[in-house]
């Protein structure tokens, strides 16, 4: 039996995709989770909004979901103050309400948030699917976006972790390739 699935959508606000530091490639990273996104609410999936109440003040257009991926009604949103997702919210215990033993993870910023969370829920006895091409960040001084996105698909696909006796692992597969 399939395991079941939630896809977990962080940090895709508009102070984030627009703001100081803009997010690469905007547009294309909206499409494609939008896309996946509509397939996980067509499937029945449950979906995880994860929005950083450090970009802007809490409730405005900054602090926002944009709006071509914002929550429909009932869909859940965990507000966090960390790059990690489980960090001090409830997100695990709304997990293992739904009884959801695997994650599909898309948003932002990829070395950061994205990161950080997919990390952590291998740990926490989750199996992960990043969503590759559904991921961004910004410019560095030290690499493009496009290379920052390019090298975490290669480093955490294949990262894993044994977690009471079985193993967890991390895959970075494209949006249209992951099964809902």
């Amino acid at each position: 039996m399939k395991p079941r699935s939630a896809l977990v959508i962080i940090d895709v606000q508009n102070g984030v995709l627009a703001g100081e530091a803009p997010v690469q490639g905007a547009s294309g990273l909206l499409s494609s989770i939008a896309a996946l996104l509509s397939r996980a609410r067509d499937r029945g999936v449950p979906v995880i909004f994860v929005q950083d109440d450090e970009v802007g003040e809490v409730g405005s257009a900054a602090w926002d979901i944009h709006r071509e991926v914002a929550p429909a009604g009932g869909e859940a949103r965990v507000r966090k103050l960390a790059c990690d997702a489980f960090f001090e919210t409830d997100l695990a215990e709304r997990l293992e309400q739904l009884g959801v033993e695997h994650l599909i993870i898309a948003g932002c910023k990829t070395e950061f948030c994205v990161d950080t969370t997919c990390r952590r829920a291998v740990t926490l006895g989750f199996d992960v699917t990043l969503a590759a091409d559904a991921h961004g960040t910004s410019e560095s001084p030290a690499l493009a976006a496009a290379a920052i996105v390019a090298h975490h698909n290669r480093l955490l696909d294949g990262f894993g972790v044994m977690v009471a006796g079985r193993p967890r692992e991390i895959r970075a597969v494209p949006s249209q390739q992951i099964e809902l």
